[in-house]
């Protein structure tokens, strides 16, 4: 499994009215990235209309500080904070994400997606449970990720090489009544592995991504 660092960014109170000057500065700088392949996806939290509530950027650990000093989201104060995670991608057969812009390949002005941020029990049961609903849960995933259904997903840990607490999902949902919909039936909720989550529409700006590490 790839381990890499998840970003996870909340919206000044006033982003909307910053993050148009950044934006530009944005992108000229987490493209090359992606290309690059230290930048393995990156989307922003949404709510249902589209509008701007955070970031989440997933990097490969060697680009995680550079990457925090240059961006402009954050010098320009359209973050209000953030917070950083070790995550694991989960090694499932993942289809390519978006490539580079092209004029039949726009990016999209509403939501395409949804973002499923999912925190383990704290209780000392809670791995068990974890563990208990994996080999269920893998095989749920599996055949969505290879649709591209789930378009990238894994376990944020509690340090490098540590437990699994969380996890990350986001799927191919429009709308987060679709996910959670579609969520419902998966061990890790029925099964009581999540305990809580955080739900976020998005949307996938086409960048000349590298393909994710997976299964063929």
């Amino acid at each position: 499994m790839t381990e890499c660092r998840l970003v996870l960014a909340r919206a000044a109170v006033d982003a909307a009215s910053r993050i148009g000057a950044a934006r530009a500065a944005h992108l000229a700088l987490i493209g090359p990235m992606a290309a690059a392949g230290e930048l393995l996806a990156g989307v922003p939290l949404q709510d249902a209309a589209g509008q701007y509530q955070g970031s989440l950027m997933l990097l490969r650990p060697e680009a995680l500080e550079r990457y925090l000093e240059a961006e402009p989201f954050r010098q320009k104060e359209v973050w209000q904070s953030h917070a950083v995670h070790v995550f694991r991608l989960a090694p499932l057969p993942w289809r390519p994400l978006p490539a580079e812009p092209a004029p039949e390949q726009p990016t999209p002005e509403r939501p395409t997606h949804t973002i499923a941020i999912a925190w383990d029990g704290r209780d000392e049961a809670a791995p068990a449970r974890r563990l208990a609903a994996r080999e269920a849960h893998f095989a749920r995933v599996e055949p969505a990720a290879r649709a591209g259904l789930l378009a990238l997903g894994g376990a944020i840990l509690d340090a490098p090489g540590g437990r699994m607490v969380g996890s990350v999902a986001i799927t191919a949902h429009p709308s987060v009544a679709a996910a959670q919909g579609w969520w419902a039936e998966d061990p890790y909720l029925r099964q009581d592995v999540w305990r809580e989550v955080s739900w976020h529409a998005t949307r996938f700006a086409p960048l000349p991504y590298r393909p994710l590490p997976g299964v063929g």
